[in-house]
């Protein structure tokens, strides 16, 4: 197959694009590749699809976790009702792709954002975003005034995580009166986000943590309601926490998000109890080995520029000796330690497969993840949404 003309990494599929349907594509790999598995993928895809269908709960997963137009919109194909986002580049990026029904999660707080805010809402009419301050709603609030225009604002109560919220059930009803006495403002409802939840080991340690949380989130949704002005979302959970919150029965909508590739971190809150995690594995990194002249280790061509660093080593899946770990090596390189000197060493060109410790900050330093079904590549989707932090 010709290659195209050009830089190969700025064209369809990056440097691996010309090896798109080829026979025994994969093992051509230029590394190192985030590789998805289509048929574990499509696995979980239709798993939590189900598992919300049958609990009577929505689902709004979180974009931060793929960044990908392509499978954002398989997850609205399945149901889902848009997509959370972090941050309000990564809601434009999927706003050009002709995504709708993105909530913004963090707060916005300054002009700029606001004007962005606005400037999205227009091409996305059922755009919102969260707030956790009365000050900045009336800003908010008079910069949508100025503009002619009405957004649609969800209270951000704190349910333990501390890093964004109202503090108390007293200051959300307060910011809750305040968006909802405004005439530029919508009340949309309530955020409680337990990410501090996500990955407490046991079930029942978590489930009494979530337990926590839903009475919190239950008490500000009542409180609203006996102000008129009951919450037509409650929006909050993750991936670690789906069939707890959906027992519970506070959320209207669940945004899961690493149910799509999963990672390290996340398979070790169930296995670390002797638990099956609920979803597969379908994402792995894929490195090469550039240096095998020392007797204890070996050295691969992915670093911490490939791999996030703040949760720990990948798993080594296959490719290496039995036992054998990975240790970061520097920016471009890793180092594969052997666990049995006896053991048949790896060579040069030898291929490695990883689990990344954190699949979204992981997918944030890549350009393309390439989808593997059997001995083919059947595709190569772009990360519209990495690198938009701002």
């Amino acid at each position: 197959m010709t290659r195209p003309a050009g830089n190969p990494a700025l064209q369809p599929g990056g440097v691996n694009g010309h090896l798109i349907g080829v026979p025994g594509g994969p093992a051509q790999l230029r590394t190192p590749a985030l590789v998805l598995d289509a048929d574990l993928f499509e696995t979980n895809l239709a798993d939590m699809a189900r598992r919300a269908a049958d609990a009577g709960i929505a689902l709004r997963p979180h974009a931060k976790t793929h960044k990908c137009a392509k499978i954002a919109k398989r997850q609205v194909g399945l149901g889902a009702l848009g997509l959370c986002c972090a941050k309000l580049g990564e809601a434009e990026a999927l706003a050009d792709e002709g995504l709708s029904g993105l909530l913004i999660t963090s707060p916005l707080v300054t002009p700029d954002s606001f004007a962005r805010l606005i400037a999205l809402s227009r091409k996305a009419p059922d755009t919102r975003c969260v707030c956790d301050n009365p000050q900045v709603a009336l800003a908010m609030a008079e910069a949508a005034a100025a503009a002619g225009t009405t957004l649609e604002v969800l209270v951000d109560l704190d349910v333990g995580l501390q890093r964004s919220g109202a503090r108390t059930v007293a200051d959300a009803v307060e910011l809750a009166r305040v968006i909802a006495g405004h005439p530029s403002l919508r009340l949309g409802g309530i955020q409680g986000y337990a990410g501090h939840a996500m990955h407490i080991a046991g079930a029942r340690a978590r489930t009494a943590e979530l337990e926590q949380v839903s009475g919190k989130v239950a008490a500000l949704r009542d409180a609203l309601s006996a102000l008129d002005l009951p919450p037509a979302i409650i929006t909050g959970g993750g991936t670690g926490s789906v069939d707890i919150d959906a027992a519970l029965g506070i959320f209207t909508e669940l945004q899961v998000g690493s149910y799509v590739f999963m990672d390290r971190e996340y398979d070790d809150v169930w296995t670390s109890q002797g638990e099956a995690p609920p979803f597969a594995a379908a994402l792995t990194l894929w490195t090469t080995v550039t240096s095998a002249n020392q007797s204890g280790h070996c050295t691969l061509d992915a670093g911490c520029k490939a791999l996030a660093t703040e949760a720990g080593m990948p798993r080594v899946l296959d490719g290496a000796p039995r036992g054998a770990r990975y240790e970061f090596f520097g920016d471009e390189q890793g180092k594969l330690v052997y666990a049995d000197a006896g053991l048949a060493p790896c060579r040069p060109g030898d291929v490695v497969r990883l689990q990344p410790p954190h699949c979204d900050p992981t997918v944030n330093l890549h350009d393309w993840i390439h989808v593997v079904r059997g001995d083919r590549i059947v595709d190569i989707w772009p990360l519209v949404a990495r690198g938009r932090m701002q």
